[in-house]
């Protein structure tokens, strides 16, 4: 995933000289790393679940214009080759510094739900998790990816690229209701849940 994640990067940019991708790039590849290694130890079966790409069943799709978030992680090379945005070093490195911060929350959402799937469904042994992270919004994984996805264009040193990342919010709206209508049906438990922490993705606004 991190080398066409770098293809995607040096190539718009045409110059292995990109150094906020670098930064970027290195930074993400050693916490994942160091997530696979961990929960290789301690949880296979979570791995197990993040390698499954499929659904079991066909679900209504977010719109394919909301993808164009995609296009926040091209536009950086882009943007260095040509020089359109000069974003200071210091908040290229307070981006950086909120992109790990994401991944790290993801982490430990990892390490307190091992169901976790990356896609919607809801297995036999399945049960509400209510604690650490979940205490706070619903759908705490969401709630770092949004950060990480909202701090990449900044940590590539680009402003332009901040407009398609926006897309991400919609598209994790759609992924969330989709998901929570899986859950309520087939999880015993979850409506519970959703009386006592009411927010699902921003703690306090939704």
């Amino acid at each position: 995933m991190m080398v066409v994640m770098g293809i995607i990067l040096f190539l718009p940019a045409g110059s292995t000289r990109f150094w906020p991708a670098w930064l970027w790039l290195l930074g993400l590849s050693g916490l994942m790393i160091f997530t696979t290694a961990f929960f290789l130890r301690r949880s296979p079966e979570l791995l197990a679940r993040r390698m499954k790409f499929k659904e079991k069943e066909i679900r209504r799709k977010p719109p394919a214009i909301l993808n164009v978030y995609f296009l926040g992680f091209i536009i950086p090379g882009f943007d260095f080759r040509l020089q359109w945005s000069t974003v200071p070093i210091w908040m290229i490195i307070t981006a950086n510094a909120m992109v790990f911060l994401g991944y790290i929350f993801i982490i430990f959402v990892f390490k307190e739900n091992s169901f976790a799937s990356t896609i919607i469904q809801v297995e036999t042994e399945q049960h509400v998790i209510t604690t650490g992270p979940y205490t706070i919004v619903r759908h705490p994984m969401y709630l770092g990816m949004l950060i990480m996805s909202l701090f990449s264009p900044l940590a590539l040193g680009s402003y332009w690229a901040i407009i398609p990342s926006l897309f991400i919010i919609p598209s994790l709206i759609l992924r969330i209701k989709s998901e929570e209508e899986v859950l309520i049906k087939s999880l015993p438990g979850y409506s519970d849940y959703c009386q006592k922490t009411p927010c699902r993705l921003i703690p306090l606004i939704w």
